[in-house]
């Protein structure tokens, strides 16, 4: 069996590994890191959970380490050698807490631009020299246009939940930086599904990138398992009182489809006397933070969101997910399925099931 010493990484890199833990490589992982260490652009499609931040952290430092190394190290101030785009806030922080422990041996700089902050807070996050830079696309065009980064020496340029930042419209923002990097740059994009419009960033950006396929894309993994609960006469909130009464291994997620509903089951819930928290849109970005923190900490074990949370987040603890409300697209329950039964773990989906609902429960079967 393969496994991370076998890849040709440095070896500061190598020990931090050790250091953590991380010894076999998922499939994807094993796809992605040999392709980008050999210079190639890849696109990745892979289940949600599979690592595939992992999958680009480990080339990007191996490779401008490399560059360092001999001779070429980054001297001039808010000019990354590498950016990895990322839809969200919260997505940003998780790919710059997964950075980390790998900077203290290669003595990289990370640095991050996000949206939610001010143009001088980004000012100031960018000051000075560093390899790598995180950002949401909204955010780096701001950053660009003043010309307060330049991205003509970046040599890798990474789109990471690439489904998601096209649904929030971040395509031209994204085709503009890509317009922005060093000609030639090495490309890499991971996404877990393949919607149309990033099928058109693939044909437009990506037209030469080789397409990696996990084994499990585009389905639920092995270690999952779903139970199908079906409501009557939509009187769903007895049913869920009496689910949330059975024990759960970590937290839970609950989703539905809209912010109305999100904020109605909120208030039936602790009408109940049920802790929980809300994450969805158009709240105050400040809370939503909170929320999430609140609930990856484990002070609050019920999380209540839209769709807003089912993409990207890694939250490690999160052992069921209640599909209060059934998405309308395939693609939007593979994603909040994969918030749990995470890098191999066991995880439980319940699905609050309706007659409107049997399509999307066909499709299920086939897969």
């Amino acid at each position: 069996m393969t496994t991370f010493s076998s890849f040709p990484l440095l070896a500061s890199l190598q020990a931090t590994l050790v250091e953590l833990g991380l010894n076999t490589p998922s499939d994807i992982q094993l796809q992605a890191i040999p392709a980008l260490l050999a210079g190639r652009s890849v696109v990745g499609v892979a289940e949600t959970g599979s690592g595939k931040t992992l999958a680009y952290v480990l080339p990007i430092l191996h490779l401008l380490k490399t560059l360092e190394n001999d001779g070429q190290a980054v001297t001039a101030q808010r000019q990354p050698r590498a950016v990895v785009m990322v839809p969200t806030r919260e997505l940003g922080e998780q790919v710059a807490r997964i950075f980390k422990p790998f900077t203290h041996t290669t003595r990289l700089r990370v640095r991050s631009v996000l949206g939610g902050t001010t143009i001088e807070v980004a000012k100031k996050n960018i000051s000075g020299a560093f390899e790598v830079l995180v950002a949401t696309p909204g955010r780096l065009v701001k950053l660009l246009d003043r010309g307060l980064v330049k991205l003509d020496g970046v040599n890798l340029l990474v789109f990471d939940e690439a489904d998601q930042m096209v649904d929030q419209g971040f395509l031209p923002d994204s085709q503009q930086i890509a317009a922005a990097c060093a000609p030639g740059r090495q490309l890499a994009m991971f996404s877990a599904t393949v919607p149309p419009a990033v099928a058109q960033l693939i044909a437009e950006v990506f037209s030469g990138a080789e397409v990696l396929r996990s084994k499990g894309s585009h389905r639920v993994v092995p270690t999952l398992t779903t139970k199908n609960q079906p409501v009557t006469d939509g009187k769903r909130l007895p049913v869920l009182e009496s689910v949330l009464k059975e024990a759960a291994s970590g937290g839970t997620m609950i989703f539905t489809n809209t912010r109305e509903q999100c904020d109605q089951l909120a208030e039936d819930l602790k009408a109940a006397k049920r802790s929980c928290l809300v994450y969805r849109g158009s709240m105050d970005k400040l809370e939503r933070r909170a929320n999430l923190k609140a609930f990856r900490d484990g002070q609050v074990d019920l999380l209540i969101s839209t769709d807003l949370a089912s993409r990207g987040l890694d939250v490690d603890h999160v052992g069921r997910v209640i599909n209060y409300f059934m998405p309308y697209q395939m693609d939007n329950y593979l994603h909040r399925v994969g918030r749990t039964a995470r890098a191999g773990r066991e995880g439980l989906v319940i699905n609050f099931v309706t007659e409107k609902d049997r399509p999307l429960l066909e499709m299920l079967a086939d897969r």
